[in-house]
């Protein structure tokens, strides 16, 4: 069952916009890349200065730990750091600075290994371990690296400046190669995931329709499960669930953890529900033109905060068309993906028709992250019902769903490539 702005009261939209000046003002100014805060005695974040000649890397620990070179030959392009009894929340990654094109961290064998892809051959010149010290309540394992082929001068910073830092908030960056990376002569030693946010819609007090013997926030949990064990099953996503228990998680946050994310791809679940028990299909939803327009003027009514955060100009008049842009590229991935998700699933379960709609969901407005609502079936149908809690049945159904993400990635990726 869907959900739109109209359940969103007045203190609902000014929960949404304290917590999105914080998320969106944070992140302005992002020039380094920072991994999500850690479990306790782990890696905090990670951290480049420097240029393609020399290039520092700050590694922020809350426990001293010993550090070991695995890779660090004369022209290797992929230097990997083992950090003894020091774990890594998840798969952590980003892009880098300088002589680090991108870098992961995962635990391995109980100890943090961080790989660095390099844009060209560099050696370690120095590692060194500094504890906390006045202002600085964290430890910080650093590794300078020398390229061993001399760089064009830079434009920026000029030269002789110090190396600079940015400390960015805690967030998952974007997953698209920048691009100043160079081919490696192991292109896979090194992936960066794409991020899918699943969310499983309503949860909590809030339990959505009911079938005759089941509850579609049950349904919604189960099937946004099965999905994330389909995609993490191919090692190339790293799933986000905005829900995976049975909580209440509002609207508006839904869309922030897509955000905070840096997601790539969001995709809300749900069943929907009718008056008529024949009624029954699947059903894609995007967001429109007429429901983004209502949805940002009702937000933006009275709360410039909205463009003046999140656009880099001054001018409204400027940021509004530098919005509107935005999410018009962002609704034609939405409506590319959709597409493709109704090709992957028709073969396996009903389709309603017309089984491609817009609106105006709250879970769908963030301008920069290509977003579905997903009805997959009708709960208060028997057929539906029993299609959405039988688990083989939705095992099939979310593996349809999985391939038809692998394909619009494979579609993004042969475009960008032309």
């Amino acid at each position: 069952m869907r959900v739109g702005l109209s359940g969103m009261g007045g203190a609902g939209v000014r929960r949404w916009r304290e917590a999105l000046i914080g998320l969106l003002a944070a992140g302005l100014g992002l020039a380094a890349a920072v991994a999500p805060a850690a479990a306790k005695e782990g890696v905090l974040s990670v951290r480049f200065g420097g240029d393609q000649n020399e290039t520092r890397v700050v590694i922020e620990l809350d426990k001293a730990a010993k550090g070991r070179l695995i890779d660090s030959g004369e022209g290797a392009r992929v230097l990997t750091l083992s950090l003894a009894d020091v774990g890594a929340a998840g798969d952590l990654q980003g892009h880098g600075q300088g002589l680090v094109a991108a870098w992961t961290a995962q635990t391995s064998m109980g100890d943090a290994r961080l790989k660095l892809q390099l844009t060209r051959p560099a050696q370690v010149r120095r590692r060194f371990l500094l504890p906390p010290s006045d202002g600085v309540a964290v430890y910080r394992y650093v590794i300078d690296l020398q390229s061993l082929a001399p760089a064009a001068a830079p434009m920026s910073p000029k030269a002789g400046a110090a190396p600079q830092f940015s400390a960015a908030p805690m967030a998952a960056p974007q997953i698209s190669a920048p691009p100043e990376i160079t081919p490696v002569a192991n292109p896979m030693s090194l992936h960066l995931k794409k991020i899918v946010v699943i969310d499983a819609g309503h949860g909590g007090h809030d339990p959505g329709a009911a079938g005759a013997a089941s509850r579609e926030k049950d349904i919604n949990l189960a099937a946004a499960r099965a999905l994330k064990i389909a995609l993490e099953r191919s090692g190339r996503y790293k799933v986000v669930m905005t829900r995976d228990s049975d909580v209440y998680v509002p609207l508006e946050t839904r869309v922030q953890i897509a955000r905070h994310a840096d997601a790539d791809l969001f995709i809300s679940l749900h069943s929907d529900s009718g008056s008529d028990a024949g009624m029954r299909g699947a059903t894609v939803y995007t967001l429109s033109d007429k429901g983004s327009d209502k949805v940002v003027r009702n937000v933006m009514a009275e709360n410039d905060w909205f463009i003046n955060v999140n656009m880099p100009g001054r001018d409204r008049s400027v940021n509004q068309i530098l919005l509107d842009l935005t999410q018009r590229a962002t609704r034609n991935r939405s409506a590319a993906f959709a597409e493709n998700l109704l090709d992957h699933i028709g073969g396996g379960v009903q389709l309603v028709r017309r089984s491609h709609r817009d609106a105006g969901f709250v879970v769908l407005l963030a301008p920069d992250v290509p977003a579905v609502l997903l009805e997959m079936g009708f709960i208060t149908n028997p057929d539906d019902e029993r299609l959405l809690t039988d688990p083989a049945k939705r095992g099939r159904f979310m593996g349809a769903v999985a391939k038809s993400i692998d394909d619009y990635f494979s579609q993004q990726t042969r475009i960008a490539a032309r």
